[in-house]
């Protein structure tokens, strides 16, 4: 394990401009101002997104199972070390604990992110890897960021349907397992109660 460990938070996770069907998971160096931009598949995006969002699926998916098992045979994650990047791939470890040793479990960062949520545990990186990969966050670069924002054009919004659309569109989405979805909705119904 590197010496140079820097703690990161999870700052958000959007559709990927260049990547048609991935998503960029952008972790931030905590208390600092750069960024970690990762390009994460649709189905390890959903498992992120439903774990901040509290959203409880009708089954269990990976990351839960894993957890379950986990749990079951107390082993314990103890943190998320995104460890390497090569030719542009990053790569990342589970760091675990049972009956007192430690050990270390190769995975995808998008995948060792999903399991670290359902643990609540710290995620880490070391500095080449974001002197390499990170993006320094500039006062510019901030306001281009806003102004790219308002100028999205205004889609018809949750906002303007009915209680009881929204919950039927929520029963329709967590029936379809679309978790992003249900989320967007639940947050709608959340501000009116």
């Amino acid at each position: 394990m590197a010496d140079d460990k820097i703690k990161l938070e999870i700052l958000g996770l959007s559709s990927s401009q260049s990547q048609s069907g991935s998503f960029a998971l952008v972790l931030g160096e905590s208390g600092g101002n750069r960024r970690l931009p990762i390009i994460i598949g649709m189905f390890e995006a959903q498992a992120i997104a439903i774990e901040i969002e509290k959203i409880v699926p009708n089954r269990p998916m990976t990351h839960d199972l894993f957890k379950a098992f986990s749990h079951n045979f107390d082993i314990s994650i103890k943190e998320v070390y995104i460890s390497d990047l090569k030719e542009g791939v990053f790569f990342a470890r589970i760091i675990c604990e049972h009956e007192g040793k430690i050990f270390e479990i190769d995975s995808r960062p998008s995948d060792a992110i999903a399991i670290g949520l359902r643990f609540n545990v710290d995620f880490y990186t070391n500095e080449s890897i974001l002197t390499e990969a990170g993006i320094l966050l500039t006062d510019e670069y901030e306001e281009e960021i806003v102004q790219q924002e308002e100028k999205k054009p205004e889609k018809t919004s949750l906002e303007d349907l009915s209680s009881s659309e929204l919950e039927k569109m929520l029963t329709e989405a967590l029936d379809k397992e679309d978790y992003e979805k249900a989320a967007r909705i639940r947050d709608v119904l959340n501000k009116r109660n």
